[in-house]
């Protein structure tokens, strides 16, 4: 199997283009995932504070046997937490759940724009990351009002913006702006939470390319130069989704999959969440 390729951050940092995702997983679960996919290639593991199982994610990244310099982790601050003082303990708690001594990636999880503290959550994450403590930084769900408010008043640019992202939701504006401003665009809820796996476009492609609609739609992102982060617990499925990396879609294909953009939302607007 071949393995992700890695992005270059806008702060020098490598991450690798394809990794596991463990929302809506329990600590028990995640530990097994975890250790399971870094034992069959998988180098990128992204968690987050609001999904309660950084400590199994810290677990099956001891277990795997994997040298912890070769696996880039990432975890999130949730909205709740927003502000200076509220991150820096968060972050903090995050640590000892994972049970490592730095992290590769902390992101901010929400704006929630009406509580107005992601400026200060950001402030945070600067000094967290000029401490050493965390190698790169970034945000989750952020919409460019969001992206030119953190960047306007810190003079700091996100290595990161994890996103809600699928065919039937491409983002394609946002992928603009973060291009254009060096941010790597990261999506999460890829398959739209399942939704695409039974479309009939997607079944065509498949079969067409000897594959399954999973790996179709996951290939589909890794064209567009995104970061991308499948969630399993099921050791074949994990394994199915790392191999997309020995084919390629034409041009027609593209073409096909970009018919299915709703601009549908598995998740809520960033906007709306407070």
């Amino acid at each position: 199997m071949t393995a992700s390729p890695t992005l270059l951050l806008n702060d020098g940092a490598a991450m690798p283009q394809l990794g596991l995702g463990v929302y809506k997983t329990t600590d028990d679960e995640a530990a097994s995932a975890v250790s399971f996919a870094l034992r069959h290639g998988y180098r990128l593991i992204d968690t987050a504070s609001m999904y309660h199982n950084e400590q199994g994610v810290g677990e099956g990244v001891r277990a795997s046997g994997i040298d912890r310099s070769e696996v880039f982790v990432t975890t999130k601050v949730w909205f709740t937490d927003n502000g200076y003082d509220e991150t820096l303990r968060a972050f903090d708690e995050s640590m000892r759940m994972l049970g490592l001594d730095h992290l590769d990636l902390y992101l901010i999880h929400w704006p929630a724009p009406l509580r107005d503290r992601y400026v200060e959550a950001w402030r945070a994450l600067i000094a967290l990351r000029d401490s050493g403590r965390v190698r790169s930084i970034g945000v989750a769900n952020f919409h460019p009002s969001h992206l030119t408010r953190i960047v306007e008043e810190t003079g700091i640019v996100p290595a990161v913006n994890q996103v809600e992202l699928h065919p039937r939701l491409p983002q394609t504006a946002l992928r603009a702006f973060d291009a254009a401003h060096g941010v790597v665009t990261q999506s999460w809820s890829p398959l739209a939470r399942g939704g695409l796996i039974a479309d009939p476009v997607l079944a065509r492609l498949a079969a067409k390319h000897g594959r399954s609609p999973a790996q179709i739609v996951l290939r589909w992102h890794v064209q567009l130069g995104l970061s991308v982060i499948p969630k399993s617990v099921t050791p074949a499925r994990i394994v199915e989704n790392l191999d997309v990396f020995d084919f390629t879609l034409d041009e027609s294909d593209l073409a096909a999959i970009a018919s299915l953009e709703t601009g549908e939302r598995t998740g809520v607007d960033p906007n709306d969440r407070n």
